[in-house]
């Protein structure tokens, strides 16, 4: 089974596993599986790398990608069969849709399939040259890095104005850590901030201060990860 596949499985594993309330069980497996496995957790992570939208200039993304296939020949031949068989078991009855096609077609070794591989690779090359935005109907818009420069500056100094001195250097310190680490960590704070809103709700009687929690729980619910979005929930899960 191809890595891109595996992780599509896990992703969509652990999505589903918080809404029925086995989110602890399976991040357990998640960090016993691949996040304490140094190679696997490498592969995990340059897969990431390669479908993020990054805003690099054309020479940067082929060179980043000229880099990642070193990484990963490095890194895929010290993975044992064992080891993936392991995940493989784990996630055997999700099914989903390959998310990271486009990168397993990158790293292919089939002569068989080299057009596909070259055609992936200008795929991911466009990728890793966009920016994602989303707009204010949600909708995810990828631009071009050149095209955001100014209005990022205005928003980020927007932003800055608007907040504590203490405030900026969380935010400071949050931007400097692993995204991913902090994905984690999220999904970590957010089954946290549900289980004490809940338990608040069971104790309160009034019914105008049960609705705000029930409005709050549904937000929480439909909150999705970003740094900053991860400092809102930080916050909140703290003065509950």
């Amino acid at each position: 089974m191809k890595f891109g596949v595996l992780k599509s499985k896990i992703e969509k594993c652990l999505i589903e596993s918080y809404n029925k309330n086995t989110f602890k069980d399976n991040i357990f497996i998640f960090n016993e599986l691949v996040k304490n496995n140094k190679n696997i957790s490498k592969l995990y992570y340059l897969y990431d790398e390669l479908s993020s939208k990054k805003g690099l200039s054309e020479s940067v993304a082929n060179e980043f990608i000229n880099e990642s296939i070193t990484i990963y020949e490095n890194v895929v031949n010290k993975i044992s069969k064992k080891n993936l068989e392991e995940i493989r078991i784990w996630v055997n009855n999700v099914t989903t849709k390959n998310n990271y096609e486009e990168i397993d077609n990158l790293f292919s070794n089939n002569i068989v399939m080299l057009e596909n591989k070259i055609q992936s690779r200008k795929k991911i090359v466009e990728s890793l040259k966009s920016v994602e935005v989303i707009s204010e109907s949600g909708k995810i818009i990828n631009v071009p890095l050149k095209d955001m420069v100014d209005v990022a500056n205005k928003t980020v100094n927007e932003f800055l104005s608007n907040i504590s001195e203490s405030e900026k250097k969380e935010l400071m310190t949050i931007i400097k850590e692993d995204e991913n680490k902090l994905n984690v960590k999220f999904d970590f704070i957010k089954e946290n901030t549900l289980k004490r809103l809940d338990n608040i709700l069971l104790s309160e009687s009034d019914s105008e201060v049960k609705r705000t929690i029930l409005e709050t729980i549904e937000k929480v619910k439909n909150e999705t990860f970003n740094k900053i979005s991860y400092i809102k929930l930080k916050n909140l899960n703290e003065s509950l």
